[in-house]
């Protein structure tokens, strides 16, 4: 008898920690489609407007702190007349973007949106997201963690 409840304890508790890890993977699977959607709609936008969008589409789908850190840059420009920010294109990793060119989208393990491009260039985006939207924090600029929003804040001084 003893055996038989052990058991049926045993078994209620496994069937709660599967329920557990249930609830918790659903959330986090529509988090990362959101982000992933966040991205894609964004590379679409400028594939369809030959990044000729005013402002630029990364701008339009900053958060505050990017979209600040961009206006720095522009205001930067307006004065000095010279530039301050990175040199090419971040979207596409290139001064001169290849629209055409195949992107595949995923998640790293530090919740970060990895855009896979042609010529293995890989650009990644950190974003904030509410249970409506997202929008992106960040773009990271290398393989050593390098912060777009960081240098423009840096350098456009």
């Amino acid at each position: 008898m003893q055996k038989m409840i052990f058991s049926i304890i045993m078994l209620t508790i496994g069937f709660s920690a599967i329920t557990a890890t249930a609830n918790l993977t659903q959330p986090l699977q529509t988090a990362f489609a959101m982000k992933i959607d966040t991205v894609a709609n964004m590379y679409q936008q400028d594939v369809n407007n030959q990044g000729m969008d005013k402002p630029v589409v990364l701008q339009q789908y900053a958060n505050p702190e990017l979209r600040a850190a961009m206006q720095r840059e522009q205001d930067y420009f307006a004065k000095a007349k010279t530039s301050c920010h990175v040199g090419y294109d971040v979207l596409w990793n290139s001064q001169d973007p290849d629209y055409a060119q195949d992107k595949l989208f995923s998640v790293t393990t530090t919740g970060l949106v990895q855009v896979s491009l042609a010529h293995g260039h890989k650009v990644y985006y950190e974003l904030s997201c509410d249970n409506s939207a997202c929008q992106v924090a960040d773009v990271i600029l290398d393989e050593d963690g390098a912060s777009l929003r960081e240098h423009l804040q840096k350098a456009c001084r």
